[in-house]
């Protein structure tokens, strides 16, 4: 349950060649990285490692989750004239377990890089775009989680707490194409107005193999049916400078094909009744104050409401709460100090189905700061409290402190 690595970004542009040197850790490779960018070939990596120490739920502990991320992206009209054309290889390795699975407990997770098969290193993302109608239309096609663009908060993404990335009721669902776990489908996007989009994906209702989780695999099984997704959204600052910063609102819908088991509710014959598995999201998000009457110095607030059928998993419905504030010293440009809560409901008939009483939900509040040491090296000290993280009556509640450390390289 998380959402993708963030690094520097690399696109190429003839006129705006990023700096390699300043911007990455282990610089411009002699000048061949700039060349290959003009070529069209961007190279981008990154570490994020968290450190972090729980107090109270299932127990006290300090558990350590690192993540390495490598994309080659490829301009394919640079590289060999194909108009339109875009392409990216991306691979993944991920190692250490056990923030959320042996000492918090929660529902949610406490970091966006703890993942079920930790010492994983796979292909997650291998695609083909192609833009039509003066890139209008913009189709993709290949290895692709949809956590990289649907039912994102831009502000939000500073977060550690993987509810802020994918909504914690489809998360839980089976197997969607997410990190660290992606399907082979397609995706389209089209730009109604300089200002509005839909984009829709229909990808393999189960990535990978469940039966080998550290295996990359395009596995079409009986019985894994399709996963469709679909967001309609307005992006006013495409159109409109005073809304520079972020701002955003955006309503999608997403189901599986594939049927699941009811919790509680069974048949004639005494078996579960066999239920469609759908939900969906709004989210808004806007700069509320600029700093200073600075563009660049600015405060943004975010909500997102989600919701479930409840019928075959354990969240019905989440609330995700908070701000992000940028530069909120003038010394400080590149700093980001985030305050974030989640309430995450239980769904009824998943509490129905448990052997002992439990809570009607799960909340989570985190408190961060990114300090930008260099362009290429940032750490983060966290802070999140988590109330009800094993849904039992009278757990003590987690609390965890710790630390991220992101590298650009």
């Amino acid at each position: 349950m998380a959402c993708l690595l963030a690094t520097v970004s690399v696109q190429a542009e003839d006129n705006a060649q990023p700096n390699f040197a300043e911007d990455t850790l282990t610089g411009d490779w002699g000048g061949d990285r700039t060349a290959a960018a003009k070529r069209g070939f961007s190279f981008e990596g990154g570490v994020k490692v968290d450190a972090l120490r729980n107090r109270g739920a299932l127990g006290n502990g300090h558990k350590t989750a690192s993540h390495i991320d490598l994309k080659l992206k490829m301009d394919l009209a640079k590289a060999a004239g194909w108009s339109g054309g875009t392409s990216m290889i991306n691979v993944i390795s991920d190692s250490g377990w056990g923030p959320n699975a042996r000492h918090a407990g929660g529902q949610m997770g406490v970091t966006n890089i703890e993942v079920a098969a930790p010492g994983t290193t796979r292909l997650f993302q291998a695609w083909l775009q192609q833009s039509f109608f003066d890139d209008k239309l913009v189709v993709l096609a290949g290895l692709y989680p949809i956590d990289s663009e649907f039912f994102g908060i831009n502000s939000a993404g500073v977060f550690l707490g993987p509810q802020y990335g994918t909504p914690a009721d489809l998360a839980l669902t089976t197997s969607p194409s997410i990190f660290n776990n992606s399907a082979f489908g397609f995706r389209a996007r089209w730009t109604l107005a300089p200002s509005f989009y839909a984009m829709g994906a229909v990808l393999d209702g189960v990535p990978n193999d469940p039966v080998r989780p550290k295996r990359t695999a395009i596995r079409f099984a009986r019985g894994d049916g399709s996963f469709t997704i679909g967001e309609f959204g307005w992006l006013p600052e495409a159109s409109n400078d005073k809304f520079r910063g972020h701002a955003k609102l955006a309503l999608g819908l997403w189901g599986y094909s594939a049927k699941a088991n009811d919790l509680v509710d069974v048949d004639a014959a005494g078996n579960p009744m066999r239920r469609s598995r759908r939900g969906g999201y709004l989210l808004g998000e806007r700069t509320l104050v600029r700093l200073g009457g600075n563009n660049d110095r600015f405060l943004t607030g975010f909500a997102r409401y989600t919701f479930a059928d409840g019928d075959s998993s354990a969240i019905g419905n989440s609330l995700n709460l908070g701000v992000h504030a940028r530069s909120l010293f003038a010394s400080r440009p590149d700093d980001i100090l985030g305050l974030a809560w989640t309430r995450a409901g239980l769904a009824d008939k998943w509490r129905r189905a448990q052997t002992v009483a439990t809570a009607s939900n799960e909340t989570a509040l985190e408190v961060t700061y990114r300090y930008a040491v260099t362009p290429w090296f940032a750490v983060q000290p966290n802070y999140q409290h988590i109330r009800n993280p094993s849904l039992t009556p009278g757990t003590p509640n987690a609390r965890l402190i710790g630390v991220r450390l992101e590298f650009a390289l």
